[in-house]
């Protein structure tokens, strides 16, 4: 969930980075004055809850809403930085032997990838587990970790050529399985909340699909598109795993649903599109394979028009307020937030356009509402009732275990929806301690080197 779109000036409000946390419920961004960290838990108002002023940040991880913070910095991409910013102390440092690429983390581990290698921590401790060596060059540091912390896979292309990914095991320190995803590289790879989905692009972008975790079966296939080869920037499921949004440098963002076909003893209703769908699927049977298999691609069951185009953006699905919403945070420094219709799908309704530098009165100037969305905003209202009703889908910004100030509150469970194995609790105080790491334990603050 990372863009590394560089600002165009020094005070330009473009980014060099933004991501959101694992449960979409903070949003991290970074350009070259700084970064923040804002808390996205309503459509009308963005609250930052954290500033720094530190420059050229273009990596920076939020660990759920706990207080931990991981930044890598242009001026020393070679180490990773773990804050707890609330006090505003560090809790460790790591340098490593080449530049940082990219950084991800549940609340078992800690993953950095570099270009040829990738280093799992424990993030109780931080203290080295594994070192995966000598893996294929992987110039844009693409991996992706499970926030499942019970089983926390980890994916990584296993192939610079073509589409393989390599799904490891970062509990138990060993490969799961190899999944042949694509025949050209892959470009984009994401998990769902239970690890059991895996989702990857390849650099063509046209083909989005879907494997079972730890199999590695295909499940579903989508198609973005048939005319033109894009660069998807980012792939993320649902809470829910209903949904499946893809990205890319185009102006549109398309949005997936994962319906399983209904067993056989089960008649769905017959509808047009049902008995188109039927004879399509019988008749691919006698067609070429890669007709057949483009005849089995399921389309987009939403869309959005971005507002720009060509600007490298990251896109998450979220339940806000009860409602599921399309979150895009894009290079221009913008992050809109647009209302999904989990029923009937279609155009997605811009409900909110934020800025996310500037003053405080700058960032409003996008906060009011548009004369030419403000009308259709109030139609959401027509399925809004019937989701917020059905509880179907808790929503991430009344969970209880949480508290922005700092993380789960002590002795609270984490919630269901985590599948957490057991009571889990996250202890800002006790989990990560203010203390600097080195080679020889003296906590001298010189870092240690991976």
């Amino acid at each position: 969930m990372e863009s590394k779109e560089e600002a165009g000036g020094p005070d330009a409000p473009g980014l060099c980075c933004a991501s959101f946390n694992q449960d979409t419920t903070s949003l991290a961004v970074g350009n070259k004055t700084g970064y923040r960290l804002f808390s996205v838990t309503s459509v009308d108002k963005l609250d930052c809850v954290y500033e720094s002023e530190s420059p050229d940040v273009y990596i920076v991880e939020r660990l759920f809403s706990s207080s931990l913070v991981v930044v890598v910095s242009q001026a020393t991409p070679r180490r990773m930085n773990v804050y707890h910013f609330k006090k505003g102390t560090e809790i460790c440092n790591y340098s490593y032997s080449n530049n940082i690429l990219s950084v991800r983390l549940n609340r078992q581990r800690l993953v950095v990838c570099l270009e040829e290698s990738v280093y799992i921590h424990n993030i109780k401790d931080m203290k080295l587990l594994k070192t995966l060596l000598s893996t294929p060059p992987n110039p844009s540091g693409l991996c992706a970790l499970s926030i499942n912390h019970s089983n926390s896979y980890l994916a990584y292309p296993g192939s610079a050529t073509i589409g393989e990914i390599i799904v490891y095991d970062a509990n138990n320190l060993n490969t799961v399985t190899m999944i042949p995803a694509h025949d050209s590289p892959v470009a984009a790879v994401t998990f769902n909340a239970s690890g059991t989905r895996l989702a990857s692009a390849s650099e063509r972008g046209t083909v989005i699909r879907v494997f079972s975790i730890p199999e590695g079966h295909r499940l579903l296939e989508f198609r973005r598109g048939m005319k033109r080869y894009v660069n998807i920037s980012s792939l993320s499921f649902s809470p829910d795993s209903q949904f499946l949004c893809a990205s890319s440098n185009t102006e549109t963002v398309h949005i997936f649903k994962l319906e399983h076909p209904t067993p056989s003893g089960e008649e769905s209703s017959p509808t047009w599109s049902a008995y188109v769908g039927k004879v399509f699927s019988a008749a691919s049977s006698y067609l070429p394979a890669q007709v057949s298999d483009m005849m089995n691609q399921d389309r987009a069951f939403a869309t959005v028009r971005l507002h720009v185009f060509g600007q490298r953006n990251v896109c998450a699905l979220a339940t806000i307020q009860k409602l599921p919403r399309l979150l895009v945070a894009s290079s221009d420094g913008q992050l809109c937030v647009y209302n999904l219709d989990p029923h009937e799908g279609g155009e997605c309704v811009l409900a909110k356009r934020h800025r996310l530098f500037g003053s405080d009165k700058e960032r409003g100037a996008l906060e009011e509402p548009q004369p030419d969305t403000a009308a259709p905003a109030q139609s959401c209202q027509s399925y809004a009732a019937t989701v917020a009703t059905s509880g179907a889908t808790p929503s991430s910004a009344t969970l209880t275990g949480y508290s922005e100030d700092g993380g789960a509150m002590k002795g609270e469970i984490i919630p269901e929806h985590e599948f957490a194995a057991g009571p889990v609790c996250l202890d800002d105080e006790n989990e990560f301690p203010p203390i600097n790491w080195c080679r020889d334990g003296t906590g001298t603050g010189k870092g240690r080197r991976a």
